[in-house]
């Protein structure tokens, strides 16, 4: 992944960032006072905190990387697989429905989510729910397509 450009955000585009992440997330705090920055890619958009990939833009939506959400900690949008799913999540395999113990009931079919593993909660992947968070866990089949995970091009940006 090739990077195109690399803008220091303005102060307004910081206000409106906090703001979409706050109603989307619950808290920005943990990005006061960093080095926001714009990057562009030759296949996404990101907001780098402190030269660290935290946020992009996925379907014109901000949201946070592996990374992001380690650092935010965010308490919405979360699917929780037990420790056996753990080494195919990092693989960037689909998240099935008997490795996942958990969802966030409020998910969509087509919310971009937080996939977390059930011992520590810490952040393993980003995918899209492929079916309503009430309905992932124990299902039958993929419940939530991997977009982003430990160890792909992104995290390693």
């Amino acid at each position: 992944m090739k990077i195109k450009s690399r803008n220091v955000l303005r102060k307004s585009d910081e206000k409106a960032l906090f703001n979409d992440i706050t109603e989307a997330f619950g808290d920005a705090s943990p990005y006061n006072n960093k080095k926001l920055e714009y990057v562009e890619t030759d296949k996404w958009s990101m907001i780098f905190v402190d030269n660290e990939p935290h946020l992009f833009k996925i379907e014109g939506v901000i949201f946070p990387t592996v990374k992001g959400a380690l650092e935010m900690k965010p308490e919405r949008r979360l699917v929780k697989v037990d420790a056996g799913a753990v080494r195919f999540v990092v693989n960037g395999a689909d998240i099935m429905g008997p490795g996942v113990v958990d969802a966030d009931p409020s998910i969509k079919e087509g919310d971009f989510v937080i996939v977390i593993e059930e011992t520590h909660g810490k952040a393993l992947a980003i995918g899209k729910a492929l079916v309503r968070g009430d309905e992932m866990a124990g299902r039958k089949g993929k419940v939530v397509k991997s977009i982003h995970y430990v160890g792909d091009e992104i995290w390693k940006l």
